[in-house]
C-alpha cells in the first residue's frame, strides 16, 4: 500500500467513528475498536472531556453506550483534521465542532441544542481487517484564540 492510500483509508476510519456515534450505532461503533486479538499486550484507551482515563475494551465500550443512553441528538462537524501514517500506526488530530441535544422535554420535543469544541487525537492501529482505533483523548477547548493581547512572549 502507498502512503496516500494509507492515508485514505485512516481518513475513512475516522470518519466511521463519528458518522457511528451520530447514529448511535453501537455494535458499529464496538467494530471500530480493537479486539482483544488485535491489540495484544495493549489495551484500547479513552478520554472523553472532562473524564478520567478509561482503560480497556470494557471500560471504553461501557462509556459510550452511556454517552449515546443519554444524548438524543449529536452531530459532528470535524475541522482542521490532520493524517499522519507510520507503519502500523495512524496518528489523527482534529478539532470536534459538536452539535448535541440533551433528552427530550416531557413534551416530547428535543432538549436545548448545544454547541461544543473539542480537539481530539485518535490513535489507528492496522489490522487484517482495516485500521482500528485504539485510543481516542478529547480536550475541550476552553477559550478562543486570537490576537493575545497581554500575553508575554
Amino acid at each position: 500500500m502507498t502512503a496516500r492510500t494509507d492515508v485514505e483509508a485512516v481518513e475513512l476510519a475516522n470518519t466511521a467513528f463519528y458518522e457511528t456515534l451520530e447514529r448511535g450505532d453501537f455494535d458499529g461503533l464496538s467494530e471500530l475498536w480493537l479486539s482483544a486479538t488485535d491489540a495484544g499486550d495493549t489495551s484500547i484507551s479513552c478520554v472523553h472531556p472532562g473524564w478520567p482515563v478509561l482503560s480497556g475494551r470494557g471500560e471504553v465500550l461501557r462509556s459510550y453506550a452511556l454517552i449515546m443512553a443519554n444524548t438524543e441528538y449529536i452531530q459532528f462537524f470535524l475541522t482542521d483534521v490532520k493524517v499522519v501514517v507510520l507503519t502500523d500506526t495512524a496518528l489523527v488530530t482534529c478539532t470536534e465542532n459538536i452539535l448535541s441535544g440533551g433528552p427530550a422535554q416531557e413534551s416530547g420535543e428535543l432538549g436545548p441544542l448545544v454547541g461544543q469544541l473539542v480537539v481530539a487525537t485518535n490513535v489507528f492501529r492496522r489490522t487484517p481487517e482495516g485500521w482500528k482505533l485504539w485510543s481516542h483523548h478529547g480536550s475541550p477547548v476552553l477559550a478562543e484564540t486570537g490576537d493575545d493581547e497581554g500575553s508575554e512572549d
